[in-house]
């Protein structure tokens, strides 16, 4: 029992990272119909400025502002020059452009930063264990798990009652009723783009934090994963994308936990595996997103 209790929580810590960068995409692809696989390179640049700020001495707490804020700056820059003008492309078009920005932006940190992993100092405190009864629970764990409910609580929040949350709804609902409707789609477009610029800094916190490290590729399994979620948990859906974000942590928690020793080696094919499984039963996603039941209807 205290084997699963400890994988559980470990699972809770991987699921809310993956959560908050599905969330991100989710945001960018019911505004736009675009999924952006440059987020991850959005991460990375969280994790330089980290690493930056430690090389420089700047606190540790200072250091995640600006980690986060170079993010948001980023992802905004990002729609800007990039997305914008092919806005009204095709999908295929769109998605050529964000595998372009990432390759270039995962160039510039190889040649311009190193194409080695870099150490990121990180307060020793994350890096010590707390015990609950017969659970050794990381610092790092509770705090990724704590950050995780903070943020889906201020972005509940924030999707409810802030005028561009309500507008991005809207908007991830039918955005072109929304328009016809008086919202501006370079507001909620950036906005999309800005939040999710938002949650990859936070994400990039979480996985530093634990990691000690950042590299060139570092965001590109984790958006990997996250993209998995996004589709496990029905693409397009904000609620979809945090729960197939988690879905995906335990699975991949628990099989690295109870796989035998000889099997570890199909971790992965294995778990894609029950991810299918999940999408055949559940082909449009753990919770589908309105605009999906609407054709339906």
């Amino acid at each position: 029992m205290d084997l699963f209790l400890q994988q559980t929580v470990n699972a809770f810590a991987l699921g809310g990272t993956y959560a908050l960068l599905a969330l991100g995409l989710a945001m960018v692809f019911s505004t736009m119909g675009l999924i952006n696989f440059a987020h991850g390179e959005l991460m990375t640049i969280a994790g330089y400025i980290l690493m930056a700020c430690g090389l420089a001495g700047v606190p540790f707490a200072f250091s995640i502002l600006l980690a986060i804020a170079a993010a948001v700056l980023a992802a905004v820059a990002m729609e800007r020059i990039a997305f914008r003008p092919v806005r009204n492309a095709s999908g295929a078009t769109m998605l050529v452009t964000s595998f372009a920005v990432s390759m270039i932006l995962q160039v510039l940190f190889q040649n311009f930063i190193s194409a080695r992993s870099q150490a990121v100092l990180v307060p020793e405190i994350l890096s010590e264990s707390v015990r609950f009864g017969g659970l050794v629970i990381g610092v790092n764990k509770i705090a990724a798990i704590v950050t995780t409910i903070v943020m889906l609580i201020f972005l509940d929040r924030f999707m409810k009652h802030h005028r561009i949350g309500i507008a991005m709804r809207a908007a991830a609902e039918d955005f072109s009723v929304a328009r016809l409707m008086g919202i501006r789609a370079n507001t909620v477009i950036a906005g999309a783009f800005a939040l999710s610029g938002f949650l990859a800094g936070v994400a990039a916190v979480l996985w530093v934090s634990q990691r000690a490290s950042v590299d060139p590729l570092m965001g590109f399994t984790p958006v990997l994963k996250a993209f998995i979620a996004a589709i496990l948990g029905g693409l397009g859906s904000l609620r979809g994308a945090v729960a197939g974000g988690f879905l995906l942590g335990f699975i991949e928690i628990y099989l690295a936990a109870y796989l035998p020793a000889g099997m570890q080696e199909f971790r992965d094919p294995i778990a894609l595996c029950l991810v299918v499984l999940v999408l055949i039963f559940r082909p449009n996603g753990l919770i589908p997103s309105p605009a999906l039941k609407a054709e339906k209807v």
